[in-house]
């Protein structure tokens, strides 16, 4: 088998790989897979988190080694966090935008304004009468804010930007 055929069939299952904790988004379309290399059936993975202290970086290394290691041809798996480059809230994909709002937290805004704010739109009703609730969610990537117009919290993705 091909070399490239095999690195699509690892991508393929790496799509099936969801964040833990919201499982409309895969690790492809949040952006924090940075290098899938193949050699003699054995598959190197290099991935970004999304945040150094993020509790389920293992859960996520062995979600995907038991993926990968379902592929017929595959022999091993090496999962590895790296820091460099630095993982930012722009490399979530469209689908994983999609995903985020399907869950019922707001994607990062794209752009900032020049003062350094953001302004993200209500994932339920799409609204922008929105207040920040406190900047400090559940988790350290997610922030809590109120929508004033169907008076719904939501959660919503930090940005982060290595221009910050």
């Amino acid at each position: 088998m091909a070399t490239d055929s095999l690195e699509k069939k690892v991508l393929g299952v790496l799509e099936e790989v969801h964040d833990p904790e919201i499982n409309t988004v895969s690790i492809i379309d949040l952006g924090m897979v940075e290098e899938v290399n193949v050699q003699d059936y054995v598959v190197n993975i290099k991935i970004l988190p999304t945040f150094l202290g993020c509790p389920a970086l293992e859960l996520i290394k062995e979600n995907i080694k038991k993926a990968v290691i379902s592929i017929d041809e595959v022999k091993e798996v090496n999962v590895e966090f790296i820091n460099h480059p630095p993982w930012t809230s722009d490399r979530i994909s469209e689908k994983g935008r999609m995903g985020l709002k399907a869950f019922g937290i707001a994607p990062p805004p794209r752009l900032m304004d020049s003062d350094g704010s953001w302004h993200v739109d209500c994932p339920f009703c799409g609204s922008t009468y929105v207040t920040m609730d406190n900047i400090f969610g559940p988790t350290a990537c997610r922030s809590i804010l109120y929508c004033k117009s169907c008076k719904n919290p939501f959660e919503a993705m930090k940005p982060i930007s290595t221009l910050m």
